[in-house]
């Protein structure tokens, strides 16, 4: 079922979007840009104004229980008091997609509980209630709910938050196989550029509650449109009036005194870190306006002494850095 959706929350949203089935739509921007709002409105839990069409059939106006949405937050919001597999049978018997049918009895609710739990790795873990449960079952339990009901519309609130990165990588994988072979349409709320890259079919950025960017990932990142995105792929910007600077890390040069050669783009810092970042050394130098990042060989660290506290130069040739205007708000 398609996705037509242009959702208001006054104050805090004013989003169109659209989607199509199978489609996972990565849903990125800021803090406070409407993300969560979304979410929320679209699963029923906050009041909102015009329209979610999903496959004709208009969302809004319906109580949560008929909407066909499955939602899975980022706090999880597992009842402490009934087990796992009581927790996802629980989703099961509460949805009522059209008000008469019949909800399953609870044997059967149960039953199709536990198969779920299966196919998420976790049915050995369905008599467990959550306090006994680690971040990542937790988080797996709360998937199950939310897929056991085969809804129409998936939301998934940042579903990694809180997740040590091994276990984060783990589930990633899994949710990956599992929304292949989901039907309806997925929003992914995330605020990381691997989520949007790797899970995501479509794109869409918010910024002050509004759409300012949308479209497949690799178009989006290789052309962001806001300084954050820019920063979520990865990208040092730097904003100069009306026109927005992006180059990544190694067009950097990094070097000990003021360059002399061709680069017009120069600035002068502090190395505040260096760690490894695949075969090279990221830096973070603070300059006197931002932080911005550079990599350089692990020879060239050495070389130039470029510990924490160092001072040095930055500089970026003309032909590597990106320019455009700043998106209109």
């Amino acid at each position: 079922m398609r996705l037509e959706a242009h959702v208001v929350v006054p104050g805090r949203l004013d989003a169109e979007i659209t989607a199509d089935p199978g489609d996972v739509v990565a849903v990125v921007g800021p803090n406070g840009a409407g993300k969560s709002t979304l979410v929320h409105a679209l699963a029923g839990l906050v009041p909102a104004s015009g329209h979610a069409r999903l496959g004709g059939r208009d969302l809004l106006p319906l109580p949560p229980q008929q909407r066909g949405v499955g939602v899975v937050f980022q706090d999880r919001r597992l009842f402490p008091h009934l087990t796992s597999v009581d927790n996802v049978a629980f989703g099961l018997r509460a949805r009522s997609r059209d008000g008469r049918k019949r909800p399953p009895r609870p044997a059967e609710a149960r039953a199709e509980a536990q198969r779920t739990l299966d196919r998420l790795g976790v049915g050995h873990l369905g008599d467990r209630k959550p306090r006994k449960l680690s971040g990542g079952q937790a988080q797996r339990v709360a998937i199950a709910r939310a897929l056991v009901t085969d809804p129409d519309l998936l939301l998934l609130d940042e579903p990694f938050t809180g997740l040590d990165v091994g276990v984060a990588a783990e589930l990633r994988i899994e949710l990956a196989q599992h929304l292949a072979a989901f039907r309806g349409v997925t929003l992914l709320v995330t605020h990381d550029a691997l989520d949007a890259l790797t899970l995501a079919t479509r794109v869409v950025v918010l910024d002050e509650g509004r759409v300012v960017q949308s479209g497949p990932p690799d178009e989006v990142a290789a052309r962001p449109l806001t300084e954050h995105v820019a920063r979520l792929v990865g990208l040092n910007v730097v904003r100069h009036g009306d026109e927005l600077r992006a180059f990544p890390p190694a067009a950097v040069t990094v070097s000990r005194h003021r360059p002399d050669g061709s680069a017009r783009n120069t600035w002068s810092g502090t190395v505040r870190s260096a760690a490894p970042h695949g075969d090279a050394v990221r830096l973070q130098v603070a300059t006197e306006s931002q932080t911005l990042l550079a990599d350089v060989t692990p020879a060239a660290t050495r070389e130039l002494a470029l510990t924490p506290g160092q001072e040095v130069w930055l500089a970026v040739k003309e032909t590597a850095v990106t320019r455009y205007p700043t998106v209109e708000r």
